[in-house]
């Protein structure tokens, strides 16, 4: 098992980890707006930085409204990182804590728009 294991693993278990602090702990009000998980977690190959990949479901359909929420959410994860970072520490023993980097994750809103093209060109998958 070379270091892409060692990475993969340290990946998951922060992505675990951020994902019960903001179930159980982590209470900003701006982080309640919608419903936020985190997708994935890419750790870089010194362990120094940690790209944690955020998906936010809102009930809203304007894109406008979308973006401030999803904006929000980021200040939101801004501003509990030095929280999020003490309890990786506690739980994970590492020398060195990642610096934790966030990003909106709208694979499933791509991947939604790719589902309404096909269906649009009449394509039958079931072939």
């Amino acid at each position: 098992m070379g270091r892409g294991y060692r990475k993969g693993r340290l990946g998951e278990e922060i992505r675990r980890i951020i994902s019960e602090m903001l179930l159980r702990e982590i209470k900003d009000p701006r982080l309640s707006s919608g419903m936020v998980s985190v997708s994935g977690v890419d750790v870089t190959t010194d362990g120094s930085y940690a790209t944690c990949y955020i998906t936010v479901l809102t009930a809203s359909k304007d894109e406008e409204e979308k973006q401030r929420e999803e904006q929000q959410v980021l200040e939101g994860l801004q501003s509990a990182k030095g929280l999020m970072k003490k309890e990786i520490g506690r739980q994970i023993r590492l020398r060195h804590i990642p610096e934790l980097l966030f990003k909106i994750d709208h694979s499933m809103e791509y991947g939604r728009h790719i589902t309404e093209v096909i269906k649009t060109l009449g394509i039958d998958h079931e072939e």
